[in-house]
């Protein structure tokens, strides 16, 4: 069985998706139909913009978005298949689990760009609103991490795991002062790393309660369909397919964990032994990898990588 995959934020760069859009005449309407739904050039800011400006959450969701959903539109289109004749299962990472969606047919490209646009907006306003961080910490399990981020949350302070990214590479959230403390104690029990990531939010954790209410009305609006290939929840570590839980999930899931580790674990029980990474890097490969270690990984980033798996 084959999985297809998307990244969420950090798999950015300035050029991403340039030489798909060159390349392939459906990877190209998918940039043009991100750019007039959010009225910008947004192609223009990721072929050859500002990092700093493509980074920001609501530049960025909808532009990681565009690649990976890029990629499948190119596969569909060059091979004539649809998505449920490509693969068997799709899942993405945080903002990935909309790439995914928008992949199995639940909403179209246009319906994607707003909400993420609006998910970004959102993320960034609460972010001011509570101030937080997050660090990512390698080498202890996930027990070890929940129990460091619980001592080290204190009465008006909050840690809390917000990614099961795979075995050893856990992500904290919560106040600043809570995640050093975090940090710190990770380290005395062992950790090979504690460090702050360079983020502007504590995401996936209850300081994002404001974003996900000020997203809950664009998200009831938005037209979803019954995805044509199962898409695994971040929330739940489960395929759904039942569109009105699904949307109840993406609310949730700005203020709970990522369970990718589980999310793997569960393709790999329903018979998933080839992943494809849609999207700019290969930041999923790295983690499935360390989940599966026998996994058949391949990264579908840039035209040359979707010319090579078209031609196997």
């Amino acid at each position: 069985m084959v999985a297809f995959v998307f990244p969420g934020q950090g798999s950015q760069a300035v050029g991403m998706g340039q030489d798909l859009y060159a390349a392939f005449p459906a990877a190209r309407a998918v940039f043009d139909a991100v750019d007039d739904a959010l009225g910008q050039k947004l192609s223009a800011l990721m072929f050859a913009g500002d990092i700093q400006e493509l980074t920001r959450t609501q530049n960025v969701q909808p532009a990681i978005m565009a690649v990976g959903i890029a990629v499948v539109r190119a596969l569909e289109s060059e091979t004539g298949k649809g998505i449920a004749e490509l693969c068997h299962v799709a899942a993405g990472h945080s903002l990935g689990e909309y790439t995914a969606l928008c992949a199995a047919g639940a909403m179209d490209v246009a319906a994607a760009a707003r909400l993420l646009r609006a998910r970004g907006l959102a993320m960034a306003q609460a972010a001011e609103q509570n101030p937080g961080g997050m660090a990512v910490v390698l080498g202890l399990s996930l027990d070890q991490a929940r129990e460091a981020a619980r001592a080290a949350s204190a009465v008006g302070e909050i840690c809390v795991v917000a990614n099961d990214n795979a075995p050893g590479q856990v992500v904290l959230s919560g106040h600043p002062s809570a995640i050093a403390r975090a940090a710190e104690l990770c380290r005395s029990l062992g950790a090979k790393r504690a460090l702050a990531l360079n983020v502007s939010g504590a995401f996936h954790s209850e300081l994002m309660q404001p974003a996900a209410d000020a997203f809950c009305p664009a998200l009831t609006q938005a037209k979803l369909h019954a995805p044509r290939v199962p898409v695994v929840s971040n929330v739940t570590a489960a395929e759904e397919t039942d569109v009105g839980k699904i949307k109840g999930l993406l609310a949730t899931q700005m203020t709970s964990p990522v369970r990718w580790t589980e999310s793997v674990q569960f393709m790999m029980r329903r018979g998933v032994k080839k992943y494809v990474e849609c999207g700019h890097g290969s930041v999923m490969k790295s983690m499935i990898s360390r989940i599966d270690p026998s996994a058949d990984i391949v990264c579908l980033s840039d035209a040359q990588s979707v010319a090579a798996y078209l031609a196997k």
